[in-house]
């Protein structure tokens, strides 16, 4: 059977539509309306059109924040009119049949471990570095999501082995202090140039000036490598991933996977290290397409 993939982000929902054997057969993107309801009335309608063209499908949705196991409601996304509302539960109402859901960084994850830069991986971490920093857990092709739902949320642990001038951590959005999306996300690498150097540079204009041999910039990005080495550090002695594929703004700046594989080895628990990190594959693409694989094209049953 088909299956659509649905990105819903915060400012628009993506959705493309898959044959059994994964063949893109339809897509279509529309801006994300800023009330649950409206936002589930937009998808239902998405898929309707799809399935009008191309047949019945199952139907899979990558999403901010995370579902509680424990109540169903949506949590901790940064769409926050979605939070404590049982999003998956309303949408699955609206179109009368079970939708499956994870986490936009877990969808991520199951995209490039299927056919993107983690294939040929048996564990794959996926991580987002935009705004936000977020991760995936894949192994043997399955998606890890945990006994919590949170699995892979490295962004929201502290950045470890810190020095003397980190000790003063920045504060983040979850109301704690020094968290490593506040470190090394995008705007966490822009607020750390600022208060070292100054100004006001976003941080794709601070890789560029590094690229053009500003000193400065070239500082920030290398302590913005060693800090994400010290981070994925963590991610290699706890899981010990075969590849680390990194997606999100910020990885698209040159040279970012190789200096953080050349800082890696220095603070992992090895005498060797076999994990690669790469960048990604599929980019913006693999939420969507991870979405649709949340449904495997073997399953029976009807949408």
């Amino acid at each position: 059977m088909n299956r659509i993939g649905i990105d819903l982000g915060g400012t628009k929902i993506e959705a493309r539509l898959f044959s059994r054997h994964g063949t893109e057969l339809a897509r279509e993107r529309l801006a994300t309306p800023r009330d649950p309801d409206g936002t589930i009335i937009a998808i239902r309608d998405l898929v309707v059109r799809l399935e009008s063209a191309h047949g019945p499908a199952r139907v899979g949705l990558a999403h901010p924040g995370s579902i509680s196991p424990a109540t169903g409601l949506m949590r901790n996304a940064n769409s926050v009119w979605l939070n404590g509302r049982p999003f998956r539960d309303d949408l699955s109402a609206a179109l009368d049949r079970p939708v499956r859901s994870a986490n936009d960084a877990n969808c991520f994850a199951l995209s490039e471990a299927r056919d993107g830069a983690g294939r040929d991986g048996r564990v794959i971490f996926g991580v987002i570095l935009g705004t936000g920093v977020g991760g995936g857990v894949v192994v043997n092709g399955r998606l890890l999501d945990g006994a919590q739902g949170i699995a892979g949320e490295w962004g929201h642990n502290p950045l470890p082995w810190p020095r003397q001038d980190e000790l003063a951590p920045p504060a983040c959005w979850c109301g704690k202090t020094g968290c490593l999306e506040s470190w090394v996300s995008g705007p966490g690498l822009a607020a750390d140039h600022a208060r070292r150097h100054g100004g006001n540079l976003a941080a794709n204009a601070i890789f560029d000036a590094a690229s053009g041999g500003d000193a400065a910039a070239a500082d920030s990005v290398d302590r913005h490598a060693n800090r994400l080495a010290r981070g994925l550090a963590t991610i290699v002695n706890i899981l010990d991933p075969d590849i680390i594929v990194l997606g999100g703004g910020v990885s698209n700046a040159p040279g970012l996977c190789e200096r953080v594989s050349a800082a890696l080895p220095d603070w992992i628990f090895s005498d060797v290290c076999r994990t690669r990190i790469v960048r990604h594959e599929h980019g913006d693409a693999s939420g969507v397409r991870g979405a649709a694989w949340l449904w495997p094209a073997d399953e029976s049953g009807t949408p």
